[in-house]
């Protein structure tokens, strides 16, 4: 699957600075020290209902994450899936009476608009679940043949799930309490109601075929589909190998998902930790409540360019939040973005300025200390009121501060 084109990526003056990021499962803010090239998977849309604000949310963080991995010197291998087989997406499909793959292919190309417009770097790897299916069903296998998973037949179908007892490692990433997992596991998408499971929490690996259902021929498994969590699983060890060095999404997905692909991952390998850092962006809320699909409460990205709002502005409402703290989607924030914006690019327009070094340094660093984006614009705010209430005598200085916003907080002014 092809992803965006990139956006131009400026070279940043001054002494680049290593990112740390928080650790969900060490629960504390830690250097990102990859071994050669930063491995970088994010998890990526069901394609139905993009993208709203806790997707793009999502996807600038992260954005964030290879930027600043970039500017310290690393090169980024970044890989994001797309959940392109899934039940939410038949229904939703079933719902508006379409074909679940047009309704895929159709919510997939306004995805990519979306981040065009946001000036999110592209994937280098950008895989949907229908042409992955191949390294699933060998993820899967591999478990199977490590003896680490098990079978339910009902009514003749033959359903195989991951055993989580033998493959050992749960709780590690989330350090939830069973009855907090059990709680999560029926909200999102697990089935721990289902006689014949070994464990309530034992995730489905690959789903026997069901009439009306798609389905793969996958050999010994049988005609199905994969279960949600060996998706990222065989995706990400495709295209990173046995690790990956920063795994990002939402909060929501910490557990059962993010668990999950981490524990089948590590059966796999038989290593840990497969995941060196977990990241995960907070969710955001609309009309107070979390913004989802399943509520109905979102604000899309295609619908305030739409109406003409400049995406650079919807950028500054997200970077003007901390990505680990929750936050209501308002209209004032909007409003304040777009007069930030406004501002800025009367600054940044002036034929010299103050000097910009200790600004960019400033930006550098909040970034770096895992991604204090909101420290980053306040740095900018205090350089363009300086700029637009004195003449400055650095010729250069709002070029090389442009360029600096551009390749730090991917902001283009």
């Amino acid at each position: 699957m092809r992803a965006w084109p990139a956006p131009h990526l400026p070279v940043v003056p001054g002494e680049p600075i290593s990112l740390r990021l928080h650790d969900v499962a060490r629960d504390k803010v830690a250097p990102v020290e990859p071994e050669g090239a930063a491995r970088l998977y994010v998890c990526g849309v069901t394609p139905y209902d993009t993208t709203h604000m806790g997707h793009a949310a999502t996807y600038v963080t992260f954005d964030l994450v290879g930027r600043a991995l970039r500017d310290g010197g690393r090169p980024v291998t970044y890989v994001q899936n797309v959940t392109d087989v899934d039940d939410p997406l038949f229904e939703r499909a079933a719902r508006d009476g379409v074909d679940w793959r047009d309704l895929g292919s159709e919510q997939i190309a306004l995805f990519l608009e979306d981040m065009t417009a946001l000036g999110v770097i592209p994937p280098d790897h950008f895989m949907g679940v229908m042409e992955s299916m191949p390294q699933i069903i060998e993820a899967v296998q591999r478990l199977v043949d490590r003896d680490v998973t098990y079978e339910v037949v009902e009514d003749g179908v033959r359903d195989t799930y991951l055993d989580l007892t033998a493959a050992g490692g749960l709780g590690e990433l989330s350090h939830l309490d069973r009855e907090t997992m059990l709680a999560f596991s029926a909200e999102r998408g697990g089935d721990p109601q289902r006689p014949g499971k070994r464990d309530p929490l034992d995730p489905m690996l690959w789903r026997g075929e069901r009439e009306g259902e798609p389905a793969w021929d996958a050999g010994a498994l049988g005609r199905g589909r994969p279960g949600w969590h060996i998706e990222c699983t065989a995706i990400a060890m495709e295209h990173l190998g046995d690790h990956v060095d920063v795994q990002g999404g939402g909060t929501d997905l910490v557990f059962p998902h993010h668990e999950m692909s981490v524990v089948q991952a590590e059966a796999i390998t038989g290593e840990r930790p497969f995941a060196r850092h977990t990241a995960h962006q907070a969710m955001v809320a609309y009309d107070g409540e979390k913004m989802s699909k399943s509520k109905g409460n979102l604000v899309r990205v295609s619908t305030l360019r739409s109406e003409g709002v400049d995406p650079m502005a919807i950028r500054l409402v997200l970077l003007a939040h901390h990505y680990r703290g929750e936050w209501e989607w308002t209209a004032q924030d909007l409003t304040q973005a777009q007069e930030r914006l406004k501002r800025w690019r009367r600054g940044l327009s002036t034929d010299g300025g103050p000097d910009a070094t200790g600004t960019i340094a400033q930006i550098r660093v909040a970034v770096a200390d895992d991604l204090d984006t909101p420290a980053a614009l306040r740095a900018v705010d205090t350089w363009v009121e300086q700029s637009l209430a004195t003449t400055g005598d650095v010729r250069s200085a709002p070029g090389e501060l442009a360029r600096a916003i551009d390749a730090l907080l991917g902001i283009r002014l």
